[in-house]
């Protein structure tokens, strides 16, 4: 018997998606591509040339721009879509579903305008789905090329967590189980933001010693802001916590990282974010939390000098003096 799984979105992620899942035999999966001449592209050459490529796709997966075709007889849906696009994707998919579905999120950041994280904005246009936050270290350029990774699938909802593992286990992608939803989400999210200052420091060329401070005093701020919101401590130390900051933060594929990296080499967000070919998250999600932790009186200093470099035109050596010079403390 055969599983359906419709991907939704035709970026990088979506892609390296598909590949673990059409490693198993009895599994086909559909990326859905909005852009039609995109998905057209994908589909007569079986590679995403834009975003990976000489990756070539396997004959069990398929490439639609007709989201109705992608859903048609899915059992399981996979968003890899940005955050700030998912409410309005999925307000297209609510009427084509005849039944609720389960969704595995491989999303990473927070909705500006409510705050909500993917698994609840899922929930808030679809229902009371079962949904499964599948994060951690890997990026979808290595993933593709089965080279080794871990990562969790997350979930209150054991069961279910289960079944995403050994759909998305392969000999190279290790999956573990964990059922702290929020703070693997919330892990996911905010380690962009981090990494944008981690390439920052890389701009300015501040050395190993900086980034290395920047990496550990910013999984505390990362911990501190998911415990407030429910999440378990534990989490933080661990794969979808920091094992994925690890790797977004000295990876030459992080998008975050680059984005801080030109910012600190003195370019506006404006000329950045201009000619980038995949979004980078950590962005719109450092204003969302910066303005939960105003709310909330979290203390997030690296993240707060983030989003004054983002949106408020603070020269990123003027932020690194701000946190160089706060009052001395205890660790």
């Amino acid at each position: 018997m055969t599983t359906k799984i419709a991907i939704l979105g035709g970026g990088a992620m979506a892609t390296a998606c598909a590949i673990l899942l059409a490693e198993h035999p009895g599994q086909e999966a559909t990326i859905w591509a909005r852009n039609p001449e995109y998905a057209t592209q994908m589909q007569r050459d079986r590679e995403n040339r834009r975003l990976l490529p000489g990756v070539l796709l396997p004959p069990n997966i398929s490439i639609t721009s007709d989201l109705e075709q992608a859903l048609s007889g899915a059992e399981y849906i996979v968003a890899a879509i940005p955050t700030q696009f998912l409410r309005s994707t999925l307000v297209n998919v609510k009427p084509l579903l005849k039944q609720p579905r389960p969704v595995i999120s491989v999303i990473k950041g927070i909705e500006n305008e409510t705050f909500l994280r993917p698994s609840e904005i899922i929930n808030d246009v679809l229902g009371n789905n079962g949904v499964v936050a599948l994060s951690g270290p890997s990026h979808a350029e290595e993933v593709a090329r089965r080279l080794p990774a871990t990562v969790v699938a997350a979930s209150g909802d054991l069961g279910l967590a289960r079944q995403v593992q050994r759909m998305f286990n392969t000999q190279r992608f290790r999956v573990y189980t964990n059922l702290d939803l929020i703070g693997v989400e919330l892990a996911g999210a905010l380690k962009n933001v981090i990494a944008i200052a981690a390439g920052i420091s890389d701009g300015l060329g501040y050395g190993d010693n900086a980034k290395s401070a920047l990496m550990t005093r910013g999984l505390v701020e990362i911990m501190r802001f998911g415990v407030r919101f429910g999440a378990e401590a534990a989490t933080f130390s661990g794969l979808a916590g920091m094992g994925d900051l690890i790797t977004t933060c000295v990876s030459g594929y992080g998008r975050n990282r680059r984005v801080g990296e030109r910012l600190g080499r003195g370019e506006s967000l404006a000329q950045i974010l201009e000619g980038m070919e995949a979004v980078a998250e950590g962005v719109t999600t450092a204003r969302s939390v910066f303005e939960i932790s105003e709310q909330e009186g979290i203390e997030t200093p690296i993240i707060s000098e983030v989003y004054r470099v983002l949106f408020e035109k603070k020269s990123a050596a003027d932020a690194t003096n701000s946190l160089m010079l706060r009052p001395l403390r205890a660790e």
